[in-house]
């Protein structure tokens, strides 16, 4: 069997916000950008890997969620505790500066983990949690 990751989806509050910070601050391609009813779905990727993407898309639009459904993701959402990612880079404290010059919200500066890598954190304007992994 070959199975591969291909896309992963983060939700956004703000699509053009969450469009500046990984199109200008992180780096990533814009794949797509569809609008439907009001709404966006941005689909951004590292440049040369076209065979990985991230959807940022609106949160909770599925038709099975609740309207308290709704609300508990929207709150998780402003206290940064609904969703997360993780990104890997050759060059951690390269990547570190620039988020610090961008002004992104910190949440950990480049660590040595117990658990054997060294990565930091930040948010990103949805208040998902994204942590770096310096590749070795």
């Amino acid at each position: 069997m070959d199975v591969t990751l291909h896309a992963s989806f983060l939700p956004h509050s703000d699509p053009d916000a969450s469009l500046a910070f990984y199109r200008d601050t992180l780096g990533f391609e814009v794949r797509a950008d569809v609008g439907y009813d009001g709404m966006r779905w941005i689909t951004v990727g590292p440049a040369g890997r076209p065979d990985v993407s991230l959807v940022l898309q609106p949160p909770a639009v599925g038709p099975g969620i609740t309207d308290a459904e709704r609300r508990t993701i929207t709150e998780m959402m402003a206290k940064g505790t609904y969703a997360g990612i993780l990104l890997a880079t050759a060059d951690l404290d390269g990547t570190y500066a620039r988020l610090q010059i961008e002004n992104a919200e910190i949440v950990q500066q480049p660590t040595e983990q117990p658990y054997g890598v060294r990565d930091c954190a930040v948010r990103d304007p949805a208040g998902n949690l994204l942590r770096i992994q310096e590749l070795r």
